[in-house]
């Protein structure tokens, strides 16, 4: 598939390349980041060339992962809203998400944010953006989150989101070498008109 941007009132949302290699490493130092996602430990800077340079494209090619980068829209200048609708220049990274194929019709959103952006509403605001255009765009009946329990900072951008939580998945995310339980919940279609 051929990658697209999407963007909101705060941010545009593009597939990452090469000259995001930086900023994806300065995120990725956070111990947050580290802790509750699946990025290697210690992130070195090759992890971040190689996710750029390799992982994203391969996964717009392959038609089976999306993976965005969600940049503060005119520059960042104006972060409180009104900019990002027709080519304003970008600002800094302030997340990364993703949607990954799951299994026929079903995808999983994974994001983390920067932690200098974190606390302002702009992940949910790029996962809900996101979570649409899989469920229309993409064709997808259901996008799925999942995270190890006790995340509570993604639990609550879902819960923003309108994910519907479902369960607990037990011992369903392999983390740092042991396999943790984990919160699911879902958007299908119909949840995008409520």
């Amino acid at each position: 598939m051929e990658p697209v941007t999407l963007t909101t009132e705060r941010l545009v949302l593009r597939p990452l390349g090469p000259a995001d290699a930086g900023a994806v490493f300065a995120a990725c130092q956070d111990p947050e980041i580290q802790r509750w996602t699946t990025v290697p430990s210690p992130y070195l800077p090759e992890h971040a060339r190689g996710f750029v340079r390799e992982v994203v494209p391969q996964g717009w090619a392959a038609d089976t992962e999306y993976t965005f980068g969600a940049f503060l829209a005119d520059g960042g200048k104006d972060a409180g809203g009104g900019a990002g609708r027709g080519g304003h220049a970008e600002g800094p990274l302030v997340a990364c998400l993703g949607l990954m194929r799951r299994g026929p019709g079903v995808l999983e959103l994974g994001f983390w944010s920067v932690k200098e952006h974190r606390g302002r509403g702009l992940v949910t605001e790029a996962a809900r953006t996101l979570c649409h255009w899989g469920l229309t765009d993409r064709d997808a009946a259901r996008v799925e989150w999942r995270a190890e329990v006790g995340n509570t900072a993604s639990r609550a951008v879902a819960d923003r989101c309108g994910f519907v939580r479902e369960g607990t998945l037990r011992r369903a995310i392999l983390s740092r070498g042991a396999h943790r339980d984990a919160w699911i919940a879902s958007l299908i279609p119909s949840d995008l008109s409520g």
